[in-house]
């Protein structure tokens, strides 16, 4: 009997200093149900604001990335961890928690974006090597559904474009909020850029839908796509 499926998908939040905070771990099967969950503070990190504080960029209070909102972020947590809805880990126990799920499951390893989280991971210490297969979810969704007709006319209707570039250019947003919507629906709700509800709740079905219709060497093998590839100007036609 051939042994069955499983993929492991991980999310991070990272620090300024371009380590993980909060990291996402979620084990499905090829119909997307969920065989183990869990999300972690990172000790070494979290537990050091002063010296690894959250990632921020410019921006007030209002953008969820900005350092005016650093504060509300960080109660935010805290209160996930109060509830039990986080737990605190430290690196070596998160290695510990990979090893195991690697040797029950041999998942497949996957992230929306995998480059940017496998190097924010070895930068934290996380060993996400033990698993031998993986594929950017980011890259198979690009190539399943991004230039399709379908997904153009979804973004088409509910404005889904990037900001304008200094040469000009506005592109398809294709990242994992958007590709969830266009899945699971307009009315799904925003992304809330924590890891663990990222990665079960807008990556985990972004992944099921792909692996039920896509042959296993079109998603494993998907190029790294370029922004350049999501040009309005060369995507719509002026009617």
């Amino acid at each position: 009997m051939a042994r069955k499926k499983f993929f492991v998908t991980v999310d991070t939040e990272t620090t300024q200093t371009q380590k993980v905070a909060d990291i996402g771990v979620v084990v499905t099967d090829k119909q997307g149900v969920i065989h183990y969950e869990g999300g972690f503070m990172v000790a070494e990190t979290y537990c050091d604001a002063d010296n690894h504080p959250l990632f921020h960029i410019f921006g007030d209070a209002n953008d969820h990335f900005s350092k005016a909102s650093l504060p509300a972020r960080r109660a935010r947590y805290d209160a996930m961890i109060s509830d039990g809805r986080r737990m605190v880990a430290s690196v070596p126990a998160i290695n510990s928690l990979l090893a195991k799920i690697n040797a029950r499951y041999r998942p497949v390893l996957t992230a929306y974006n995998l480059p940017f989280d496998t190097e924010k991971c070895a930068n934290t210490g996380i060993d996400l090597t033990h698993f031998e297969q993986r594929f950017c979810l980011y890259a198979a969704a690009a190539q399943k559904w991004g230039r399709s007709k379908a997904y153009l006319e979804f973004c088409l209707e509910n404005g889904y474009f990037g900001n304008r570039t200094k040469r000009g250019h506005i592109g398809v947003q294709v990242k994992a909020d958007v590709v969830a919507k266009f899945i699971l629906g307009a009315g799904y709700p925003d992304e809330p850029h924590t890891a663990l509800e990222d990665a079960r709740d807008y990556e985990v079905p972004i992944l099921t839908a792909l692996v039920k219709n896509t042959p296993v060497a079109e998603y494993m093998n998907a190029p790294h796509p370029s922004w350049t590839s999501f040009k309005v100007k060369d995507l719509y036609k002026v009617r």
